[in-house]
């Protein structure tokens, strides 16, 4: 019986480059602990569909990505694809090394952030269905395009475009993205719905559809948020004062700002975001989008994952 192979997708630029700087260190401990491994570096997001079918025709049906949250997006999105090209064929299992300059998504399945023992952790980790959500939107023509983690309309989708126009991210790059936003950014009005029924008309400085825990590093946006319910987390702030909502941003790495005014909290399976003034920007998985007709719904138990004793 041959040996089962696993793709390494390396994203070197992640994490400001420091994937590629400690990929001599990771390599022989990914040899060691997987097996045999068939290595892609990718240089861009779409390169990862042609890993992807490379991997897949060959028979290998696990996948193992070194980088951050970007990087995630762009293999659920090609693994995603994949499926519905290949329907008969067995689906992929992912994992995430977590090198990249967010890491959030890690944080909400507990993976280590340092190497050495992310890499134990993947070798011992088990495949697990988990939920993955799907938006659908208009800009000029439709689109969709799945998420693993969070998707924030309003101002989350202005400190994302902030954090891309830098040429290097710092750790601290989010947070200055977020004050300067907090400061500048006015709240368009929304209409949202919830599971087709209308849940809130009014100004809002963010919507949050949540499917993990945690963004903008290190927040704890939805603290319960579950990756296996079949249901979203919807968190928004309404039309309060900027002093209120940097108050409330201020208690949300503690997942306190649930309890602040103003700020409501739903599960719902199907969110609409409608707004008359024009083209809305989001932030998914740390990419920046913009749309209108904003429809996201839960693809329940989308995506197989490799997650660690008691992450679920």
């Amino acid at each position: 019986m041959p040996l089962e192979r696993t793709l390494i997708i390396l994203n070197p630029h992640a994490g400001s480059g420091r994937a590629g700087r400690l990929w001599q260190q990771i390599e022989p401990l990914l040899w060691e602990r997987l097996g045999e491994l068939v290595i892609a570096v990718t240089q861009h997001p779409d390169d990862v569909a042609e890993h992807l079918d490379k991997a897949q025709s060959v028979g290998i049906t696990k996948v193992v990505a070194i980088g951050g949250d970007g990087t995630n997006h762009a293999i659920i999105n090609a693994i995603q694809q994949l499926a519905l090209r290949n329907p008969e064929l067995p689906p992929m299992t992912y994992a995430q090394l977590p090198i990249g300059t967010g890491q959030d998504f890690a944080r909400t399945l507990n993976i280590p952030t340092v190497p050495e023992l992310a890499v134990e952790w993947i070798a011992n980790a088990q495949p697990a269905p988990i939920d993955l959500g799907l938006l659908h939107y208009e800009n000029q023509k439709s689109y969709q395009r799945y998420f693993l983690n969070i998707a924030s309309v309003g101002v989350g989708g202005e400190v994302d475009r902030r954090v891309n126009r830098l040429k290097k991210r710092r750790a601290w790059s989010f947070k200055v993205a977020s004050i300067q936003s907090l400061l500048t950014f006015r709240p368009p009005r929304l209409k949202v719905w919830l599971d087709e029924k209308l849940w809130y008309d009014d100004k809002s400085w963010i919507v949050v559809i949540a499917n993990g825990k945690i963004f903008g590093h290190g927040m704890k946006i939805a603290p319960h948020a579950r990756l296996d319910d079949g249901l979203f987390d919807v968190i928004l702030v309404g039309d309060v004062s900027r002093y209120r909502t940097i108050r409330a941003f201020n208690t949300v790495y503690s997942g306190r700002h649930l309890e602040q005014n103003g700020v409501y909290y739903q599960k719902a399976q199907r969110v609409r975001i409608e707004n008359e003034e024009g083209l809305l920007g989001l932030d998914m998985d740390g990419e920046y989008v913009a749309g209108t007709q904003l429809q996201f719904e839960v693809r329940p138990a989308a995506l197989h994952m490799l997650v660690g004793k008691g992450a679920l």
